[in-house]
Protein backbone atom coordinates (compact mmCIF):
# COMPACT_ATOMS: atom_id res chain seq x y z
CA UNK A 1 0.00 0.00 0.00
CA UNK A 2 1.30 3.42 -0.79
CA UNK A 3 2.01 5.90 1.67
CA UNK A 4 -0.76 8.24 0.30
CA UNK A 5 -3.28 5.47 -0.26
CA UNK A 6 -2.45 4.77 3.83
CA UNK A 7 -3.18 8.55 4.58
CA UNK A 8 -6.79 8.39 2.47
CA UNK A 9 -7.97 5.55 4.71
CA UNK A 10 -6.67 7.06 7.50
CA UNK A 11 -8.66 9.49 7.02
CA UNK A 12 -11.59 8.07 5.98
CA UNK A 13 -11.13 6.03 9.33
CA UNK A 14 -11.34 9.35 11.21
CA UNK A 15 -14.22 10.54 9.26
CA UNK A 16 -15.98 7.14 10.24
CA UNK A 17 -14.90 7.66 13.41
CA UNK A 18 -16.22 11.44 13.89
CA UNK A 19 -19.73 10.20 12.08
CA UNK A 20 -20.36 7.50 14.91
CA UNK A 21 -19.14 9.82 17.64
CA UNK A 22 -21.58 12.63 16.48
CA UNK A 23 -24.51 9.94 16.27
CA UNK A 24 -24.13 8.28 19.17
CA UNK A 25 -27.13 8.40 21.20
CA UNK A 26 -27.08 10.59 24.38
CA UNK A 27 -29.39 10.42 27.47
CA UNK A 28 -32.30 12.70 26.55
CA UNK A 29 -34.93 13.44 29.98
CA UNK A 30 -34.12 12.32 33.12
CA UNK A 31 -35.96 11.45 36.11
CA UNK A 32 -34.65 11.37 39.47
CA UNK A 33 -37.34 9.23 42.33
CA UNK A 34 -36.32 9.92 45.68
CA UNK A 35 -36.38 7.14 48.26
CA UNK A 36 -35.70 6.93 52.14
CA UNK A 37 -33.58 5.39 55.33
CA UNK A 38 -32.51 1.97 54.04
CA UNK A 39 -29.58 0.67 52.92
CA UNK A 40 -29.06 -1.16 49.88
CA UNK A 41 -26.65 -3.45 51.58
CA UNK A 42 -25.49 -3.23 55.54
CA UNK A 43 -22.88 -5.96 57.08
CA UNK A 44 -25.61 -7.65 59.29
CA UNK A 45 -28.23 -7.77 56.59
CA UNK A 46 -31.16 -9.10 58.84
CA UNK A 47 -30.35 -6.41 61.47
CA UNK A 48 -33.13 -3.79 61.58
CA UNK A 49 -34.17 -1.95 59.39
CA UNK A 50 -33.68 -4.54 57.18
CA UNK A 51 -31.40 -3.61 53.85
CA UNK A 52 -33.52 -3.19 50.34
CA UNK A 53 -31.05 -5.98 48.60
CA UNK A 54 -33.10 -9.30 48.55
CA UNK A 55 -36.06 -7.74 51.09
CA UNK A 56 -39.12 -10.19 50.45
CA UNK A 57 -41.07 -6.61 50.83
CA UNK A 58 -39.59 -5.46 48.06
CA UNK A 59 -40.05 -7.50 45.23
CA UNK A 60 -40.35 -5.11 41.97
CA UNK A 61 -37.10 -3.50 43.72
CA UNK A 62 -35.45 -6.56 43.28
CA UNK A 63 -36.78 -7.58 40.62
CA UNK A 64 -34.70 -4.89 38.50
CA UNK A 65 -31.61 -6.05 39.78
CA UNK A 66 -32.13 -10.08 38.77
CA UNK A 67 -30.30 -10.66 35.53
CA UNK A 68 -32.42 -12.69 33.27
CA UNK A 69 -36.07 -10.82 34.66
CA UNK A 70 -37.89 -9.15 32.26
CA UNK A 71 -37.93 -5.82 33.99
CA UNK A 72 -34.00 -5.69 34.51
CA UNK A 73 -33.64 -5.42 30.73
CA UNK A 74 -33.14 -2.15 30.79
CA UNK A 75 -31.45 -1.24 34.23
CA UNK A 76 -28.23 -0.72 35.61
CA UNK A 77 -27.32 -0.52 39.00
CA UNK A 78 -24.20 0.38 41.28
CA UNK A 79 -23.08 -1.83 44.04
CA UNK A 80 -20.72 0.73 45.70
CA UNK A 81 -22.93 4.10 46.21
CA UNK A 82 -21.86 5.37 49.57
CA UNK A 83 -22.97 8.42 51.86
CA UNK A 84 -22.01 12.11 50.86
CA UNK A 85 -20.08 12.28 54.35
CA UNK A 86 -19.37 10.54 57.27
CA UNK A 87 -21.74 11.92 59.59
CA UNK A 88 -23.80 13.60 57.01
CA UNK A 89 -27.20 12.98 58.60
CA UNK A 90 -30.15 13.51 58.49
CA UNK A 91 -32.40 13.86 55.35
CA UNK A 92 -31.74 17.55 55.17
CA UNK A 93 -28.14 18.21 54.21
CA UNK A 94 -28.33 15.04 51.80
CA UNK A 95 -31.13 16.28 49.78
CA UNK A 96 -28.99 19.89 49.76
CA UNK A 97 -25.92 18.05 49.02
CA UNK A 98 -27.94 16.63 46.10
CA UNK A 99 -28.62 19.80 44.86
CA UNK A 100 -25.44 21.78 45.46
CA UNK A 101 -22.56 19.25 46.12
CA UNK A 102 -22.14 20.40 49.92
CA UNK A 103 -24.10 20.35 52.83
CA UNK A 104 -22.81 23.84 54.35
CA UNK A 105 -22.32 22.08 57.36
CA UNK A 106 -18.36 23.75 57.12
CA UNK A 107 -20.41 27.60 57.93
CA UNK A 108 -21.57 27.96 61.28
CA UNK A 109 -23.87 30.65 59.89
CA UNK A 110 -26.18 27.78 58.51
CA UNK A 111 -27.86 24.92 60.22
CA UNK A 112 -29.09 22.19 58.18
CA UNK A 113 -29.20 19.21 60.90
CA UNK A 114 -32.12 19.17 62.09
CA UNK A 115 -34.57 19.02 59.29
CA UNK A 116 -36.55 22.02 59.56
CA UNK A 117 -38.40 23.47 56.89
CA UNK A 118 -36.47 26.19 55.06
CA UNK A 119 -37.14 30.08 57.09
CA UNK A 120 -35.07 32.86 57.34
CA UNK A 121 -35.72 32.29 60.70
CA UNK A 122 -34.02 28.36 60.54
CA UNK A 123 -31.18 30.26 58.65
CA UNK A 124 -31.42 27.73 56.25
CA UNK A 125 -32.07 28.85 52.81
CA UNK A 126 -29.31 29.59 50.51
CA UNK A 127 -29.07 32.50 47.97
CA UNK A 128 -25.41 33.16 47.11
CA UNK A 129 -24.26 29.40 46.24
CA UNK A 130 -24.14 27.62 42.61
CA UNK A 131 -26.55 24.65 42.80
CA UNK A 132 -27.93 22.16 39.71
CA UNK A 133 -31.18 23.75 38.80
CA UNK A 134 -29.84 27.48 39.44
CA UNK A 135 -27.70 26.44 36.44
CA UNK A 136 -30.62 24.71 34.43
CA UNK A 137 -32.07 28.26 34.89
CA UNK A 138 -29.06 30.18 33.60
CA UNK A 139 -28.51 27.57 30.63
CA UNK A 140 -32.01 27.57 29.75
CA UNK A 141 -32.81 23.69 30.95
CA UNK A 142 -36.05 23.16 31.82
CA UNK A 143 -37.10 20.99 35.03
CA UNK A 144 -39.99 19.92 36.97
CA UNK A 145 -40.29 19.41 40.79
CA UNK A 146 -42.77 17.05 41.53
CA UNK A 147 -43.96 16.97 45.25
CA UNK A 148 -46.53 14.50 46.74
CA UNK A 149 -48.83 16.24 49.15
CA UNK A 150 -47.56 19.61 49.31
CA UNK A 151 -50.34 21.46 47.85
CA UNK A 152 -52.57 20.39 50.98
CA UNK A 153 -53.15 23.11 53.49
CA UNK A 154 -54.28 20.72 56.51
CA UNK A 155 -56.91 17.83 56.82
CA UNK A 156 -60.00 19.89 55.43
CA UNK A 157 -58.03 21.97 52.96
CA UNK A 158 -56.88 20.33 50.28
CA UNK A 159 -55.48 23.02 48.09
CA UNK A 160 -53.25 26.06 49.03
CA UNK A 161 -50.35 24.21 50.84
CA UNK A 162 -46.67 26.03 50.20
CA UNK A 163 -43.74 23.34 48.85
CA UNK A 164 -41.74 25.24 52.16
CA UNK A 165 -44.23 23.76 54.78
CA UNK A 166 -44.22 20.22 56.14
CA UNK A 167 -47.55 18.93 57.15
CA UNK A 168 -49.45 15.44 58.01
CA UNK A 169 -52.39 14.06 58.95
CA UNK A 170 -55.75 12.45 57.62
CA UNK A 171 -57.17 14.41 54.99
CA UNK A 172 -61.15 14.63 54.51
CA UNK A 173 -60.77 14.80 51.02
CA UNK A 174 -58.22 13.06 49.75
CA UNK A 175 -57.31 9.78 49.17
CA UNK A 176 -53.58 8.22 48.18
CA UNK A 177 -54.18 6.14 45.17
CA UNK A 178 -50.93 4.61 45.84
CA UNK A 179 -51.62 2.99 49.54
CA UNK A 180 -55.45 3.92 49.59
CA UNK A 181 -56.18 5.62 53.06
CA UNK A 182 -56.49 9.44 53.51
CA UNK A 183 -53.32 9.82 55.62
CA UNK A 184 -50.51 12.39 53.87
CA UNK A 185 -47.04 12.86 54.65
CA UNK A 186 -44.93 16.06 53.22
CA UNK A 187 -41.82 16.82 54.44
CA UNK A 188 -39.99 20.14 52.90
CA UNK A 189 -36.96 18.56 54.16
CA UNK A 190 -36.70 15.94 50.99
CA UNK A 191 -37.42 18.55 48.70
CA UNK A 192 -33.97 19.79 47.50
CA UNK A 193 -34.90 22.91 45.61
CA UNK A 194 -36.73 24.14 48.77
CA UNK A 195 -33.61 25.52 50.29
CA UNK A 196 -32.37 28.14 47.81
CA UNK A 197 -33.88 31.45 47.47
CA UNK A 198 -34.34 31.20 43.47
CA UNK A 199 -36.20 28.17 43.36
CA UNK A 200 -38.40 27.74 46.05
CA UNK A 201 -41.36 28.06 44.94
CA UNK A 202 -40.45 27.55 41.29
CA UNK A 203 -41.73 24.68 38.97
CA UNK A 204 -43.37 23.05 41.68
CA UNK A 205 -46.05 20.31 40.51
CA UNK A 206 -48.22 18.47 42.16
CA UNK A 207 -48.39 14.28 41.91
CA UNK A 208 -52.19 15.05 40.32
CA UNK A 209 -49.95 16.75 37.82
CA UNK A 210 -47.24 14.21 37.58
CA UNK A 211 -49.97 11.41 36.53
CA UNK A 212 -51.60 13.70 34.20
CA UNK A 213 -48.10 14.77 32.63
CA UNK A 214 -47.64 10.50 32.13
CA UNK A 215 -50.66 9.83 31.01
CA UNK A 216 -50.63 12.93 28.03
CA UNK A 217 -47.13 12.22 27.51
CA UNK A 218 -47.88 8.57 26.79
CA UNK A 219 -50.62 9.59 24.26
CA UNK A 220 -48.12 11.39 23.10
CA UNK A 221 -45.90 8.45 22.21
CA UNK A 222 -47.48 8.22 18.26
CA UNK A 223 -46.69 11.23 18.03
CA UNK A 224 -43.01 12.15 18.28
CA UNK A 225 -43.32 15.70 17.43
CA UNK A 226 -46.08 16.79 20.26
CA UNK A 227 -45.37 18.57 23.12
CA UNK A 228 -44.06 17.37 26.06
CA UNK A 229 -45.24 18.53 29.46
CA UNK A 230 -41.95 17.41 31.38
CA UNK A 231 -38.90 19.29 31.74
CA UNK A 232 -35.80 17.91 30.81
CA UNK A 233 -34.67 17.09 34.26
CA UNK A 234 -37.54 15.98 36.66
CA UNK A 235 -37.30 15.02 40.09
CA UNK A 236 -39.67 13.53 42.29
CA UNK A 237 -40.20 13.18 45.79
CA UNK A 238 -43.35 11.13 46.92
CA UNK A 239 -44.48 11.60 50.00
CA UNK A 240 -43.28 9.94 53.71
CA UNK A 241 -45.27 6.70 53.43
CA UNK A 242 -44.40 6.45 49.05
CA UNK A 243 -40.66 6.61 50.07
CA UNK A 244 -39.81 4.08 52.75
CA UNK A 245 -39.29 6.68 55.42
CA UNK A 246 -42.49 6.17 57.55
CA UNK A 247 -45.56 3.45 58.09
CA UNK A 248 -48.93 3.98 57.85
CA UNK A 249 -51.41 3.78 60.99
CA UNK A 250 -53.41 1.22 59.36
CA UNK A 251 -51.91 -2.50 57.99
CA UNK A 252 -51.02 -2.34 54.20
CA UNK A 253 -51.47 -5.34 51.86
CA UNK A 254 -49.22 -5.56 49.06
CA UNK A 255 -48.40 -8.64 46.63
CA UNK A 256 -51.09 -10.73 49.00
CA UNK A 257 -48.77 -9.90 52.01
CA UNK A 258 -50.45 -7.91 55.02
CA UNK A 259 -47.69 -6.11 56.47
CA UNK A 260 -48.08 -4.76 60.02
CA UNK A 261 -49.06 -1.18 60.75
CA UNK A 262 -46.54 0.96 62.31
CA UNK A 263 -43.39 -1.47 61.07
CA UNK A 264 -40.24 -1.09 58.84
CA UNK A 265 -41.17 -3.54 56.80
CA UNK A 266 -44.91 -1.97 55.83
CA UNK A 267 -42.65 1.17 54.55
CA UNK A 268 -40.53 -1.02 52.24
CA UNK A 269 -43.58 -2.75 50.71
CA UNK A 270 -45.32 0.68 50.47
CA UNK A 271 -41.87 2.56 48.57
CA UNK A 272 -42.18 -0.91 46.49
CA UNK A 273 -45.52 -0.07 45.69
CA UNK A 274 -45.13 3.23 44.57
CA UNK A 275 -42.30 2.33 42.47
CA UNK A 276 -43.52 -0.86 41.12
CA UNK A 277 -46.69 1.84 39.88
CA UNK A 278 -44.65 4.49 38.80
CA UNK A 279 -42.16 3.01 36.89
CA UNK A 280 -43.98 1.34 34.52
CA UNK A 281 -45.91 4.31 33.43
CA UNK A 282 -42.94 6.62 32.77
CA UNK A 283 -41.34 3.80 30.79
CA UNK A 284 -44.49 4.05 28.75
CA UNK A 285 -44.04 7.58 27.92
CA UNK A 286 -42.17 9.63 24.75
CA UNK A 287 -39.97 11.20 27.39
CA UNK A 288 -38.68 7.93 28.66
CA UNK A 289 -38.78 5.63 25.05
CA UNK A 290 -36.39 8.84 23.72
CA UNK A 291 -33.65 7.88 25.17
CA UNK A 292 -34.83 9.07 28.63
CA UNK A 293 -33.57 7.58 32.15
CA UNK A 294 -35.11 7.06 35.42
CA UNK A 295 -32.79 7.25 38.77
CA UNK A 296 -33.69 5.52 41.37
CA UNK A 297 -32.03 7.62 44.38
CA UNK A 298 -31.62 7.17 47.99
CA UNK A 299 -30.59 9.91 50.43
CA UNK A 300 -28.40 8.14 53.15
CA UNK A 301 -27.16 5.20 54.52
CA UNK A 302 -29.06 4.42 57.42
CA UNK A 303 -26.45 4.92 60.67
CA UNK A 304 -28.59 3.01 62.94
CA UNK A 305 -27.29 5.93 65.65
CA UNK A 306 -23.87 5.31 64.78
CA UNK A 307 -21.70 7.10 62.55
CA UNK A 308 -19.91 3.73 61.49
CA UNK A 309 -22.58 3.49 59.16
CA UNK A 310 -21.03 5.70 56.72
CA UNK A 311 -18.49 3.17 55.44
CA UNK A 312 -18.09 1.34 52.10
CA UNK A 313 -19.69 -1.65 54.31
CA UNK A 314 -22.98 0.13 53.75
CA UNK A 315 -24.09 1.03 50.64
CA UNK A 316 -27.06 3.02 49.20
CA UNK A 317 -29.58 2.41 46.46
CA UNK A 318 -28.75 3.71 43.17
CA UNK A 319 -30.62 2.46 40.27
CA UNK A 320 -30.80 3.49 36.64
CA UNK A 321 -33.07 2.41 34.20
CA UNK A 322 -32.82 3.52 30.47
CA UNK A 323 -32.96 2.03 26.89
CA UNK A 324 -29.12 3.33 26.93
CA UNK A 325 -28.12 1.59 29.92
CA UNK A 326 -26.01 -1.54 29.54
CA UNK A 327 -28.45 -3.21 31.05
CA UNK A 328 -29.69 -6.97 32.38
CA UNK A 329 -29.18 -5.23 35.72
CA UNK A 330 -25.43 -4.66 35.07
CA UNK A 331 -23.56 -4.03 38.27
CA UNK A 332 -21.22 -1.35 38.75
CA UNK A 333 -18.69 -1.41 41.39
CA UNK A 334 -17.27 1.93 40.46
CA UNK A 335 -17.49 4.06 43.70
CA UNK A 336 -20.39 6.99 43.68
CA UNK A 337 -22.13 9.09 45.93
CA UNK A 338 -24.43 12.64 45.76
CA UNK A 339 -21.97 14.35 43.69
CA UNK A 340 -21.82 11.78 41.32
CA UNK A 341 -25.70 12.58 40.16
CA UNK A 342 -25.10 16.12 40.03
CA UNK A 343 -21.69 15.76 37.58
CA UNK A 344 -23.92 13.66 35.75
CA UNK A 345 -27.06 15.94 35.29
CA UNK A 346 -23.91 18.27 34.60
CA UNK A 347 -22.51 16.78 31.54
CA UNK A 348 -25.97 15.49 30.16
CA UNK A 349 -27.14 19.32 30.04
CA UNK A 350 -23.91 20.85 29.11
CA UNK A 351 -23.32 22.58 32.62
CA UNK A 352 -20.26 23.65 34.40
CA UNK A 353 -18.95 21.43 37.00
CA UNK A 354 -20.25 22.91 40.68
CA UNK A 355 -17.35 23.19 43.36
CA UNK A 356 -18.55 24.17 46.43
CA UNK A 357 -16.11 23.68 49.62
CA UNK A 358 -17.03 20.41 51.30
CA UNK A 359 -18.00 20.82 55.37
CA UNK A 360 -14.35 19.59 56.51
CA UNK A 361 -16.06 18.40 59.61
CA UNK A 362 -17.57 15.36 57.93
CA UNK A 363 -14.97 13.76 56.05
CA UNK A 364 -15.45 11.15 53.38
CA UNK A 365 -16.18 7.54 53.99
CA UNK A 366 -15.36 6.68 50.65
CA UNK A 367 -11.92 7.19 48.48
CA UNK A 368 -10.85 10.28 49.44
CA UNK A 369 -11.15 12.97 47.45
CA UNK A 370 -13.82 11.84 45.43
CA UNK A 371 -16.72 13.67 46.87
CA UNK A 372 -16.36 16.51 45.34
CA UNK A 373 -18.42 17.27 42.19
CA UNK A 374 -15.42 18.12 39.82
CA UNK A 375 -13.23 14.65 41.44
CA UNK A 376 -16.51 12.75 41.67
CA UNK A 377 -17.22 9.55 39.32
CA UNK A 378 -20.17 9.75 37.15
CA UNK A 379 -22.34 7.49 35.69
CA UNK A 380 -20.85 6.45 33.04
CA UNK A 381 -19.69 2.98 33.79
CA UNK A 382 -23.90 2.24 33.89
CA UNK A 383 -24.60 3.68 30.45
CA UNK A 384 -23.70 2.33 26.54
CA UNK A 385 -20.70 4.10 25.37
CA UNK A 386 -20.93 8.22 24.71
CA UNK A 387 -24.57 7.83 26.55
CA UNK A 388 -23.93 10.94 28.82
CA UNK A 389 -21.25 12.91 26.91
CA UNK A 390 -21.53 15.88 26.00
CA UNK A 391 -18.37 17.38 24.53
CA UNK A 392 -18.25 16.64 20.87
CA UNK A 393 -15.71 17.74 18.48
CA UNK A 394 -16.95 20.69 15.72
CA UNK A 395 -17.59 19.17 12.21
CA UNK A 396 -14.92 21.85 11.18
CA UNK A 397 -12.21 20.19 13.74
CA UNK A 398 -12.68 16.55 12.61
CA UNK A 399 -15.19 15.51 10.07
CA UNK A 400 -14.45 18.27 7.44
CA UNK A 401 -11.12 18.02 7.82
CA UNK A 402 -11.15 14.21 7.05
CA UNK A 403 -13.42 15.16 4.20
CA UNK A 404 -11.02 17.72 2.94
CA UNK A 405 -8.24 15.60 3.14
CA UNK A 406 -9.95 13.64 1.21
CA UNK A 407 -10.99 15.41 -1.77
CA UNK A 408 -7.66 17.00 -1.66
CA UNK A 409 -5.44 13.52 -2.28
CA UNK A 410 -8.48 12.03 -4.53
CA UNK A 411 -7.68 15.31 -7.23
CA UNK A 412 -4.04 15.14 -6.46
CA UNK A 413 -3.90 11.37 -7.37
CA UNK A 414 -5.78 12.22 -10.70
CA UNK A 415 -3.04 14.79 -11.45
CA UNK A 416 -0.55 12.07 -10.98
Amino acid sequence: MSIRNGIVLSLAAAAVGFASQVHAAQVGTVFVIAMENHNWTQPNPSSAPLQILGNTAAPFINSLVTPGNPNAAQVSYSSNYLNAGIGDHPSEPNYIWAEAGTNYNKDTSFTVNNDSDPTVANNNIFSTTPHLTGQMNAAGVTWSNYQEDYQIANSTTPTGGSPLVSKSGTSTTVTNPYYGTNQYNYAAKHNPMAFFSDTGTQNVKTFDSLRSDIAADTVSVSNPTATSNFGQYNWITPNQYNDMHSSLSTNFTYNGTTYSAGTDQEAVAMGDNFLATIIPQIMATQAYKNNGAIVIWNDETEKSGSSSADDAGHTSMEIVISPLAKGNAYASSVELNHSSDIKTMEEIFGLSFINNTLPASEPYGGTAGLNSVPSANDFSDLFQANAITTAVPEPASVGLLAIGGLTLLSRRRKNA
